[in-house]
């Protein structure tokens, strides 16, 4: 039941913001994307979410009972339908959709591979332990050698292997100028390996997705770790960290396979949600790894893989929350219950038809749609990064600074606040495994974890982002905002143009107040409510700029874009200067509290 509800509903709502709201047209006109149509990335959605709905959806739910578990080989055993569900994925040819052709990938716009893992996630978030795999690959192909590209990035894909990304350890956690694991030069002639210097790797990963499982021959981790000197010892932070590739069977030089590699599985996490994807506990025991780019560049090159990463964590959230929504959205419309107020005998009228319902429908809507609006504008943020002229290469990267942690936390916190709205449509029935609206709502909680906590996005945002280049990131996203407020008022939106210039104002205000001390601790004491409000603002922009393009549409889901829009202005908005007000005056609280009191 769910399935076709949830993938109906979504592929109507990514044709508007596809073809109408992002004018798809205009960028496959671009010489990169010139084998490709509107009609091509239709059908190629529509294969997409026939095989979710077929394949996806129930082995989603078979994954999330029949859990991960360690066989008696020491490996990592997955139930058939995951297998099918993997399978039906790897044929369809979409693993490295955005890829170069030269790498094995269909070079489809980001916009349009996005909006693929979208109808992806919305029906198998269990079955995806491939999140990384695109990132590893993408991270590869921008700064590993050829040679390194052609043996690990290639195969990725293609869909043949898989990747991960294998930062944290259970001692540091987020702080990742403790990570402990270091690597030492394997031998004297380890220098000029083809694949790129070859060292030794060893030491513990924790919480690694997808570093075990037995869907492909071979998995590639991206490892940080620490060069040790001549003696054995290891510099102290972060850039002491080198990134190396080290591949769970050793790779030769023209990618064919070798020996298994040190690369042990020690246990599996048990989680609240997302049961399907093996989650790790790694040993790295004398592992051969090689090199990527220069000792000591390791975090700077992640951060290609983790806002990457970053990205997919947002676009997973609003999926899930689309799921939950399009679910709860045919409970109301079919579950008959009660009767209009004042109304005593007749027939029942339907859930939908009460105003709380519709309260709580509109609000999974505005976050939903809202958040899959921002994941595919990212998505053509970056694609105009690659392929479009000088002016817009460099306003999309600048947008994108300050993006990134909007899209990793916005729809991970109100997309599960959507999916808790969910359960509560369906009443006692969405507490049961009856329906899937509970799995979502479990799935979802990691979102606000992966990745990055809140916190670690307010920092960034807040300590960094919006100060870089003495704020260009926020004259360029306050440039977007004025010209959709300016579009908005010719279609007759000026209350809520209006509405959307007071709450950008509010956050400069703030965002100066913040820093008028030139006191870090201070500022950033109250970061997260600073991101809240700064993420707020941003998708009312969203709503709005849909909003104006839904007035001049015929589109069947223009309607419905301006109902979000209004409900999102009239409801959500007003949030804004209550998170701000703490930033505003300054308050150092939770700065100054004496943990004794807790």
């Amino acid at each position: 039941m769910s399935g076709s509800v949830v993938q109906r509903g979504l592929l109507r709502t990514l044709d508007f913001l596809l073809v109408e709201w992002l004018e798809l047209g205009s960028l496959l006109r671009r010489p990169r994307f010139a084998d490709h149509s509107v009609d091509t990335c239709t059908d190629l959605l529509a294969m997409a979410s026939q095989i979710a709905e077929e394949v996806f959806e129930p082995a989603d739910r078979v994954s999330d009972v029949e859990e991960p578990r360690v066989g008696p080989d020491g490996g990592v055993v997955l139930p058939a339908a995951t297998h099918r569900a993997w399978e039906a994925y790897r044929s369809a040819g979409v693993a490295g959709a955005g890829h170069d052709h030269a790498d094995g990938g269909l070079q489809l716009p980001r916009t349009v591979d996005m909006a693929v893992r979208a109808v992806f996630s919305a029906a198998g978030p269990n079955l995806v332990p491939m999140l990384l795999t695109e990132g590893n690959a993408a991270l590869l192909a921008e700064h590993g050698s050829p040679a390194q590209r052609r043996a690990f990035a290639v195969p990725q894909v293609e869909g043949r292997w898989t990747g991960t990304m294998a930062l944290s350890e259970s001692q540091a956690g987020s702080s990742l100028a403790d990570v402990t694991t270091r690597a030492v030069p394997d031998g004297p002639d380890s220098a000029g390996d083809p694949l790129g210097p070859r060292y030794r790797v060893t030491g513990d990963k924790m919480w690694i997705s997808g570093a075990e499982h037995p869907l492909t021959d071979n998995i590639v981790h991206l490892v940080l770790a620490k060069i040790a000197d001549d003696d054995g010892a290891v510099r102290t932070g972060t850039g002491a960290l080198s990134l190396f590739v080290v591949p769970k069977v050793r790779v030769g030089p023209d990618g064919e396979p070798g020996e298994r590699n040190g690369v042990s599985l020690v246990g599996l996490n048990h989680k609240l949600g997302m049961r399907g994807i093996p989650n790790t506990a790694l040993s790295f025991d004398r592992a051969v790894g090689h090199l990527v780019g220069a000792p000591g560049q390791g975090l700077d090159q992640m951060f290609h893989m983790m806002n990457a990463a970053r990205a997919e964590v947002g676009l997973l959230a609003a999926a899930l929350g689309y799921a939950g929504f399009a679910v709860s959205l045919d409970y109301a419309r079919t579950r008959r219950q009660g009767r209009p107020r004042g109304v005593r005998d007749g027939e029942q009228v339907p859930l939908v038809a009460h105003t709380d319902v519709k309260r709580m429908l509109l609000a999974q809507k505005s976050y939903a749609e809202g958040a899959l609006a921002l994941a595919l504008y990212v998505g053509r943020l970056l694609d105009d990064q690659r392929t479009g002229d000088d002016g817009a290469r460099t306003r999309a990267a600048t947008l994108l600074e300050v993006l990134t942690p909007v899209l990793k936390s916005w729809p991970s916190e109100w997309c599960l606040e959507g999916n808790s709205l969910a359960i509560q449509v369906l009443g006692g029935a969405g507490y049961t495994r009856d329906f899937p609206v509970e799995q979502f709502w479990r799935d979802q909680r990691l979102n606000m974890i992966h990745e990055g906590t809140h916190g670690i996005q307010a920092v960034d945002l807040l300590g960094r982002k919006v100060r870089l280049r003495d704020g260009a990131c926020l004259r360029e996203l306050g440039a977007v905002l004025s010209s959709t407020a300016t579009r908005a008022r010719a279609a007759g939106l000026g209350g809520w143009a209006a509405d959307l210039e007071q709450g950008w104002a509010d956050v400069l205000a703030a965002t100066d107040a913040a820093w008028r001390d030139g006191d870090a601790s201070a500022a950033l004491a109250n970061a997260t409510p600073y991101l809240q409000a700064f993420g707020h603002v941003v998708l009312a922009w969203v709503h709005l700029d849909l909003a104006v393009t839904a007035a001049g549409s015929a589109h069947p889901e223009a309607a419905g874009r301006t109902a979000a829009a209004a409900y999102f202005f009239a409801y959500e908005l007003p949030r804004v200067a209550a998170w701000l007000a703490p930033v505003a005056g300054g308050e150092v609280l939770c700065r100054d509290l004496d943990a004794a009191l807790l």
